[in-house]
């Protein structure tokens, strides 16, 4: 009997032998966990493109090629990146309705999943600029000092200083910028689009666009005041001249016929 008990296991044992099965499952699931999600993202990836070209086939292809390479109706988009393709897609540029010096804003065409497969197959033919994040665009932390300085340097010259937008050569013109998402903003310049330079991080951090999203937001938001008055729509100079044109010269010429017709000389003819 005593060689029986001796040989008892003590009443822990199954507690550790539990413990030991769990960390060893633990373990594996660590080890083959992290390729299952990484194989599981490939394949998403790969369906995204997959719906993308059907998408492209049936919208994009007629005017930039059937893989992308462009044809005399439009350029080709090997390259371009997918924040490219979210900017055009996402405001309704694209699909564009008719060739024209300035593709415009419009009613936009597809939801934001098929903007993302478009995306992603687009940015399969070649590298780019890529979408960017909320974290990227937001610009909730961003100096509006800065942003000012920022978007007078490089932005005011096209699109007026308070981005009311402003006309170019032979038909094109800047957009107004007002009620413009973030994001988009933030893509035109990454991506440069139509007649924009680009400004990539290189060129323009991304905590210098958050600061210029900023500034457009509040200068074109409703509690914005306007210390010197009336400002015309906000278009500039160029309105500014009109108005003072139009009606500062009218008034003095209104003043001046009213002077004459009640001079010494006309009182007594």
């Amino acid at each position: 009997m005593k060689k029986l008990s001796s040989r008892r296991r003590h009443p822990l044992a199954a507690v550790v032998v539990l413990l030991l099965a769990l960390a060893a499952t633990g373990g594996l699931y660590a080890a083959f966990a992290p390729a299952d999600k990484a194989q599981a993202d490939e394949t998403a990836q790969s369906l995204a493109i997959k719906e993308g070209q059907k998408l492209y086939t049936v919208g994009c292809a007629s005017c930039h090629g059937t893989g992308g390479q462009g044809s005399s109706d439009g350029p080709s988009l090997v390259g371009v990146g997918s924040a490219a393709v979210d900017f055009q897609v996402g405001t309704g540029r694209m699909p564009a309705q008719q060739p024209g010096a300035q593709v415009p804003k419009k009613p936009v065409t597809y939801t934001q999943s098929q903007i993302d497969q478009l995306a992603a197959y687009v940015a399969s033919l070649g590298a780019g600029p890529i979408t960017p994040t909320k974290e990227q665009y937001n610009p909730e932390h961003a100096d509006i000092a800065k942003g000012g300085d920022l978007f007078r340097t490089n932005c005011a010259e096209c699109h007026n200083f308070t981005g009311e937008g402003g006309a170019l050569t032979n038909g094109k013109y800047a957009p107004s910028l007002e009620g413009v998402d973030p994001k988009h903003i933030y893509e035109a310049m990454q991506t440069g689009p139509q007649n924009m330079p680009s400004f990539p991080d290189t060129t323009l951090p991304e905590k210098q666009k958050q600061d210029i999203i900023k500034y457009i937001q509040t200068v074109n938001g409703g509690d914005s005041a306007s210390p010197g008055g009336l400002n015309l729509g906000g278009l500039g100079p160029v309105s500014e001249g009109l108005f003072g044109w139009i009606v500062g010269l009218g008034a003095l010429i209104a003043v001046a016929i009213w002077v004459a017709a009640h001079t010494a000389k006309a009182k007594k003819s």
